[in-house]
């Protein structure tokens, strides 16, 4: 074999060799910082801003359980009316008023007449109540609240399984970025020594200028898909460190994707997992019951309110003849009797709510059922076709040691080579997309059964 197809099949060698991809693989992370798939999502579980904002929802309803426990107790109130007499309060005790005595006669034996000066008075008024026949709808209204508390934290699973999908996704796109992104520069290496060596060989009048035009060519397209690439790797990598709610300019590489493994997972019993597990679902379930809670509530208000009750009045710069103190303990009792079938109305308009609760709960389960069904076919065919991808990965890599044993023969061209080295290196990235998408689809399926993690 002559010196220049030695030196062409030594660069076809030397690229395709798996060392020469991990040295370069090793020396573009050098002291970066790695990144797994784990990693990636504890850390967007801890510190994206999204789940911290619906863990705040969970502390928000906590506050209003607590606060709506404290209407079981006794209400203090206070009240304070200050102001300038417009009208002097006058008073008159007319003639007997206070009785008519046969040794005294009447009393007083004419009318009297008080004047309060018009000036500055105040009225002092306090009370206590504890509610007795509200107790009924109080605990209905706290139990209302232990439900929001439920669901709010099925909004912050919803929330977390909503960045762990995204993360999933974004953490694929960036391996198959990446990967292709390393196939590229290894391609960009192949054409520049190739540009090189045909170069020489045009100017020793070995090769013709097509061949130096078309190896020229094929590098300016790598170069550009290169740069297309490496765009597409940063706003990724942009992406993925907004989702762990850390600084989108922190640099880092991902771990390599194992192989993918096709899940044995009967529809039926995914279903079944996925009805238990989703958090609409249970989202769903719960405004049911807090629509029948609703209405219980509704219809408490047909019962008076009774409260036991000490109230207190304080008139303040009066005149002297007005008393200065008033003190009462008792019963306090608020009865709406007549509402023009307001309540009627109201509870009518709440027994329609829980109806459409149920009505939302029954749409829940089956977008649920049909979504389960879609995704695990999705990944069923993503793992088939991860499959067809392996195979034609392996029949291009022995197609390109056959081609060069053919090539060291001289019974074959480098043309044939060419064609065959290119044949391996689309199939390499068709492998890598079909195993991404695998793995994006089991991410799919898993967010669609509601997995946590």
């Amino acid at each position: 074999m002559n010196t220049r197809g030695l030196q062409l099949l030594a660069i076809i060698f030397v690229m395709a060799s798996p060392l020469t991809v991990a040295a370069q693989q090793s020396t573009a992370s050098g002291s970066t910082e790695i990144l797994t798939l784990d990693q990636a999502i504890s850390l967007a579980l801890h510190d994206n801003r999204q789940v911290q904002n619906a863990q705040l929802g969970v502390g928000k309803a906590q506050d209003q359980f607590a606060a709506t426990r404290t209407f079981r107790l006794p209400k203090f109130e206070f009240n304070a009316l200050a102001g300038q007499q417009l009208v002097s309060p006058d008073f008159t005790f007319t003639r007997g008023v206070l009785g008519n005595y046969a040794n005294v006669g009447p009393i007083p034996d004419h009318d009297i007449k008080l004047s309060t000066p018009m000036r500055p008075t105040a009225i002092l008024f306090g009370q206590v109540t504890q509610p007795l026949s509200q107790l009924h709808r109080i605990r209905l209204n706290i139990k209302q609240a232990a439900l929001m508390i439920d669901v709010a934290h099925e909004e912050v699973r919803g929330q977390q399984q909503s960045v762990i999908n995204k993360v999933k996704r974004t953490y694929y796109g960036i391996v198959q970025t990446e990967s292709a992104l390393e196939s590229l520069r290894q391609a960009l290496a192949f054409y520049r020594e190739l540009d090189r060596v045909t170069g020489e060989y045009v100017v020793q009048q070995v090769a013709l200028k097509a061949d130096d035009l078309e190896v020229k060519t094929r590098l300016a397209k790598t170069e550009t898909e290169e740069l297309t690439a490496s765009n597409q790797l940063s706003t990724l990598k942009e992406q993925l460190n907004q989702l762990m709610g850390r600084d989108i300019t922190t640099q880092f590489t991902v771990s390599r994707v194992p192989e993918g493994s096709m899940i044995d997972t009967d529809l039926a019993a995914a279903r079944t997992l996925a009805l238990e597990q989703r958090p609409e679902i249970r989202q769903a379930r719960l405004q049911v019951k807090q629509a029948e809670l609703d209405k219980r509530v509704k219809k408490s208000e047909y019962i008076p309110d009774v409260s036991a009750a000490f109230t207190y009045a304080s008139p303040r710069n009066f005149d002297t003849f007005v008393p200065k103190n008033f003190a009462a303990v008792g019963v306090a009792v608020n009865w709406e009797v007549f509402d023009w079938g307001r309540k009627k109305h109201q509870l009518a308009e709440k027994q329609k709510t829980i109806e459409q609760a149920n009505n939302n709960l029954r749409d829940a389960e089956s977008n649920v059922m049909i979504e389960v069904g879609a995704r695990l076919r999705d990944l069923q065919q993503a793992g088939q076709a991860l499959r067809v991808a392996k195979l034609k990965q392996e029949t291009a890599r022995e197609n390109m040691r056959v081609s060069m044993n053919k090539y060291k023969l001289e019974s074959a061209l480098f043309s044939d080579v060419l064609q065959t080295q290119a044949t391996l290196a689309d199939a390499d990235y068709q492998y890598q997309q079909a195993l991404m998408a695998f793995w994006t689809a089991k991410a799919e399926y898993e967010k669609a059964i509601g997995a946590d993690k």
